[in-house]
């Protein structure tokens, strides 16, 4: 069985999370293997190859996730993985507010808030051109297809739009409040 490719090594890292999350195995990840084409991540035994190429064309157009369209990663896992993010930074956020001045802290603030709102916009990537919504067809894993079945309207490209706006609010209020 070939090895899967990722776009990215935060696409990679986020395929092996999420994959990690479903298996009793030693889920240890190790340091990414540089090979001829690029680098191979591992975490248990889930391999993941990310080109190099494909890292450096999603630098250059400022892509944290990738240019395209994932092939490891359905639209209601990147919904489920923006949302973990969003609770992250939120909770980064407050702890913050009552202790300003963490550079550390600060940081992952302003992390979480940005991939939270970097894996909304993966979601919208799923919507055809003149589309309202994401395709029924786009969802091909059990948790994908269960947060679909939960929330049919969060795959709607104004209901994604919202939320992507709500999360860059946040970390703009974040930047104000934190200099």
């Amino acid at each position: 069985m070939p090895i899967p490719h990722a776009r990215t090594l935060a696409e990679a890292r986020l395929y092996l999370a999420l994959t990690a999350a479903n298996t009793t195995e030693d889920t240890t990840e190790v340091p990414p293997a540089e090979g001829p084409e690029g680098w191979t991540l591992r975490s248990g035994s889930v391999e993941v190859l990310v080109p190099y190429a494909s890292e450096a064309e999603a630098r250059d157009e400022g892509e944290p996730f990738g240019v395209g369209l994932s092939e490891l990663l359905d639209p209601g896992q990147w919904r489920l993985a923006g949302a973990g993010y969003a609770r992250r930074a939120l909770a980064d956020d407050l702890e913050y507010a009552e202790e300003p001045g963490d550079e550390s802290l600060h940081l992952r603030v302003v992390n979480g808030w940005e991939t939270a709102r970097d894996a909304l916009r993966e979601v919208l990537k799923f919507i055809p051109p003149g589309e309202p919504e994401v395709p029924a067809e786009a969802f091909r894993t059990e948790a994908g297809l269960a947060v679909r079945a939960a929330e049919p309207e969060s795959f709607q490209r104004d209901r994604l739009a919202e939320d992507i706006a709500f999360y860059q609010r946040n970390l703009d209020e974040f930047r104000r409040f934190a200099g």
